[in-house]
């Protein structure tokens, strides 16, 4: 696991004009920082101005394009609530079942570059952006399921997995957050992945593609079972004459506070991992995360309100965000890179009032 320091470091080393050049590349030249941004280790913020520290606007604003993505799902979460876990603008069509495909959840859907990549999601928690795109698309536009129970599917077993990021995306995929889809045939695939496969069902135009019947490799389906064994808790080691600091999985920031003299508790509550479960392996990383950086933290299996003795505490602080609205007490304010512009519309039209940003404040 990373320290601190060294995950700082990192961001000071990202080349960005690289990343530019190659982020779509299955081996291109990436951060690797998702799964401590989305858990809230460093924010998108931080990273920002750390890179603007080492590099040019210019040479520096497609990887913060990228981050902006993050910010711009995550405020929709935000704007919108839960509309964002349905049809956001249009309706998905065609839709045949809103069941799971078995060949894709199991990465044996006879396409290589597709297999590997979900059989890497499955063992490590991590997969390329790119490829996630060509799974979604594969599941939705061409296996033609809806979307959520994949993007649900997908969530479960990302390190980095995030509810906006992960939704939205999938349904700016499948046309229901956009105004049209994304397809990719063989030929695509094979310049992205390096992959010299012919022959196989998407080895064709995208004209043909769009009119293709699904597949016989696509056909097969399967219930969405996703089990989140969360761990037994312990009672934690409480002191009353200090505040306490509640972190959850979106928020383990080692920053936040750290002068404080506190109680810091990660809380893992039963009714958010039931809504949103995550596999064994992304757990243990939260968890693992959360002691690595943050020194002297609990961890608490159970309700916000179920934390023992909670109203005994003078005061309670936690990070304002979608999933702890139920919270009581101080919520401080999140970490925009861009605070004070609206994210209604398209990305586009939200990034260039964003980028107008960046050059006023350079």
């Amino acid at each position: 696991m990373l320290s601190y320091a060294r995950l700082l470091e990192q961001v000071k080393n990202i080349d960005v004009e690289r990343y530019a050049k190659t982020r779509n590349f299955y081996d291109g030249h990436v951060s690797g920082l998702s799964p401590f941004i989305s858990r809230g280790v460093i924010s998108p913020q931080r990273v920002k101005s750390i890179i603007l520290s080492g590099n040019s606007i210019e040479k520096s604003k497609m990887f913060i394009s990228e981050l902006a993505w993050r910010e711009y799902f995550q405020r929709i979460w935000w704007q919108h609530g839960e509309k964002i876990l349905t049809d956001f603008y249009h309706t998905q069509n065609p839709t045949v079942h809103d069941k799971l495909i078995r060949n894709i959840t199991e990465g044996t859907t006879s396409l290589e570059a597709i297999d590997g990549p979900i059989r890497q999601l499955l063992t490590t928690g991590r997969m390329h952006n790119h490829a996630r795109m060509y799974v979604a698309s594969l599941a939705c536009n061409i296996g033609r399921a809806h979307w959520l129970h994949h993007a649900r599917w997908m969530y479960y077993h990302l390190l980095d997995g995030d509810v906006a990021s992960n939704s939205l995306s999938w349904q700016w995929v499948a046309g229901t957050f956009s105004n049209k889809k994304y397809y990719f045939n063989q030929e695509n695939l094979n310049r992205f992945s390096g992959s010299t496969q012919i022959g196989t069902f998407i080895d064709c135009s995208y004209e043909q593609l769009e009119s293709l019947d699904f597949p016989e490799e696509l056909r097969d389906t399967a219930e969405p079972t996703l089990e989140c064994n969360l761990p037994e808790s312990t009672m934690p080691q409480l002191d009353y004459d200090k505040p306490l600091l509640v972190y959850n999985a979106y928020n383990l920031d080692p920053e936040w506070r750290a002068q404080e003299s506190a109680n810091r508790l990660l809380l893992l509550e039963p009714s958010h991992y039931q809504k949103f479960p995550v596999a064994a392996n992304v757990l243990n990383f939260i968890v693992s995360t959360a002691r690595t950086f943050i020194p002297g933290i609990q961890v608490f299996t159970g309700e916000f309100q179920e934390i023992p003795g909670l109203q005994m505490f003078s005061t309670v602080y936690f990070k304002e965000h979608p999933l702890s609205n139920h919270y009581q007490g101080h919520a401080d304010k999140p970490d925009w890179m861009f605070p004070n512009i609206d994210p209604r519309g398209s990305f586009s039209s939200y990034w260039k009032l964003c980028e107008k940003e960046l050059w006023r404040n350079r």
